[in-house]
């Protein structure tokens, strides 16, 4: 049993770390973790998603995830970290089974539901996005997810991204 559990630590700083927004310091605990643990589903998908969701690394992303969903196919988390990194990727047709089958095991949870949302959209399913939308309003408890949602049903993902962009631009 190389390095104990001493994963563990490294795991639950990288965590730590990803919640604080300090991505380096994350990435670096999280790869020893993995390094320590290769098969593990949960280092696995917090790594792959981490990347995914900054739109980092993407095909890196994927290849963890995938594997994570090896171990674990039945984890709606994972399932969604699947569905997420392939809509990254801009592929949505891809993404939506993964997407739909995750909020199949975690109907209440607000991010995967905003997910799905996101991916129909994205494939031209608006009346459903909104639906999903809707629900993840419904459940979330975070007030940044309840706004982007808010602004997203007032004037469409596209409109969000937009003004996403020219943020980022002027950042």
């Amino acid at each position: 049993d190389t390095g104990g559990d001493l994963w563990s630590i490294y795991y639950l700083r990288g965590m730590t770390y990803e919640r604080l927004d300090q991505y380096n310091e994350s990435d670096r605990d999280l790869e020893k973790a993995l390094n320590l643990r290769p098969n593990n589903p949960y280092i696995l998908n917090y790594l792959g998603y981490s990347l995914a969701d900054r739109g980092l690394n993407l095909d890196k992303a994927l290849e963890y995830i995938k594997k994570a969903a090896e171990l674990e196919p039945d984890d709606g988390y994972i399932t969604d970290s699947l569905g997420w990194v392939l809509y990254r990727m801009g592929e949505y047709e891809k993404a939506v089974p993964y997407l739909e089958r995750a909020v199949e095991l975690l109907p209440y949870d607000a991010v995967i539901n905003d997910h799905l949302g996101d991916a129909y959209w994205k494939v031209g399913r608006e009346m459903e996005a909104r639906f999903q939308w809707r629900r993840a309003l419904n459940h979330s408890e975070d007030d940044e997810l309840t706004a982007l949602i808010r602004k997203k049903m007032d004037l469409g993902l596209d409109q969000v991204d937009a003004i996403k962009a020219a943020q980022n631009e002027s950042d």
